[in-house]
């Protein structure tokens, strides 16, 4: 949530924000996020937290990882120090975060990956889910593996579904996951430079065998029309760095597609960048004033275009949730994509591609 504050978060109106396990470990410790009292404190966030293993970045960055049954070895991005993640360590870290809801510690495969290798993956974060499950357990309640926990912490353990895009992998992964009784479910592995139609066969594999009446989470998904694609296949919940990472290299998105603020059309548009949008950004700031913040590489363009981008993001998704409690989702679906896809061809070339974590698991920053 770079380039806004708190603040301004509730201000649209978001319920829960994630917070990243791995960066968080490595900087500024985990230890120290507790002595402050949590990351609601620390963070001065009143809602709810949503924590990832770190499974992702331990995999995907391109330092020394050692990956064994028992533990990853993996070298700080910051330093070059060797750290080990268990699925023990994982939640512990977790639980001196103070999030809400953390997640069990996965092995996230690579787009492309060979069936041997993907089915590996999925057993090892299987043997991971029922480590992570015990030490959960052991330390909710009265009996605390760590005492550097916040006091009167009740946090919610979220399994991760993984097996690449074959079929038969991914349904016994959701078996087994479900088997565990997590009181959540989340389906990993997707956006990782797949093609868009292997993500919706996934989905369409693993919802079904997924219990009704507990929360999925589709992980670093994703795109407008991915977030319906997804919704309309049965997924709850998402996270994605698109709408901040977008709009702060000047992508924004808009009611009618998703454009760049720095291409010349905008020099002149003294109208707000979309003019259907309720935002205080289109309120108050003109097309052509933003253009000339990135131009000018002034803070205030990020700042900006951030904002907008995130009550685009809330916009929708409040707009999906009133449609599925209409039974209407089909017709908001076809009425939104039939305006929002008008200006698809105005991105240009220079603009980051619109992916969700990247192809191919690639070299990650701070900014992911």
């Amino acid at each position: 949530m770079k380039a806004v504050t708190q603040e301004e978060l509730l201000d649209i109106g978001f319920c829960m924000i994630l917070a990243n396990t791995y960066h968080l470990y490595l900087r500024p410790g985990h230890e120290l996020i507790s002595r402050a009292g949590g990351i609601h404190r620390f963070m001065n966030w009143p809602r709810p937290a949503l924590t990832d293993s770190g499974g992702f970045q331990v995999f995907s960055l391109e330092h020394l990882r050692i990956i064994g049954d028992d533990e990853v070895i993996f070298r700080s991005y910051i330093d070059g120090s060797t750290h080990a993640f268990t699925p023990e360590l994982v939640i512990q870290v977790q639980r001196a975060i103070g999030a809400d809801i953390i997640m069990a510690f996965d092995e996230c495969p690579p787009y492309p990956v060979g069936y041997d290798s993907a089915k590996e993956a999925a057993e090892r974060t299987h043997a991971w889910a029922k480590r992570c499950v015990k030490e959960w357990r052991a330390a909710s309640g009265e009996e605390r593996a760590d005492a550097r926990i916040p006091r009167g912490l009740s946090q919610t353990l979220f399994g991760i579904i993984q097996g690449s895009v074959y079929q038969d992998l991914r349904k016994a992964s959701a078996r087994a996951i479900v088997d565990l009784d997590f009181p959540g479910i989340a389906i990993g592995g997707v956006s990782v430079g797949e093609p868009k139609r292997s993500m919706l066969d996934v989905l369409e594999w693993t919802v079904p065998e997924l219990p009704r009446d507990k929360p999925r989470y589709l992980m670093g998904v994703g795109t407008p029309e991915d977030l319906l694609d997804a919704v309309w296949r049965g997924i709850d919940m998402f996270d994605c760095v698109l709408p901040t990472r977008l709009g702060r290299n000047g992508s924004l998105y808009t009611t009618y597609g998703r454009v760049n603020i720095k291409n010349a059309r905008f020099a002149e548009d003294f109208g707000p960048v979309d003019p259907e949008c309720g935002c205080k950004t289109c309120q108050n700031y003109s097309a052509a004033y933003l253009r000339h913040l990135y131009k000018s590489e002034e803070i205030l363009a990020a700042r900006l275009a951030t904002y907008h981008n995130l009550y685009f993001y809330h916009k929708l998704m409040d707009g999906i949730r009133g449609a599925v409690e209409e039974d209407r989702l089909k017709d908001f679906r076809r009425e939104f994509l039939a305006s929002y896809r008008m200006h698809r061809a105005d991105v240009g070339d220079d603009a980051p591609r619109e992916e969700g974590r990247g192809s191919r698991l690639p070299k990650l920053t701070p900014d992911h």
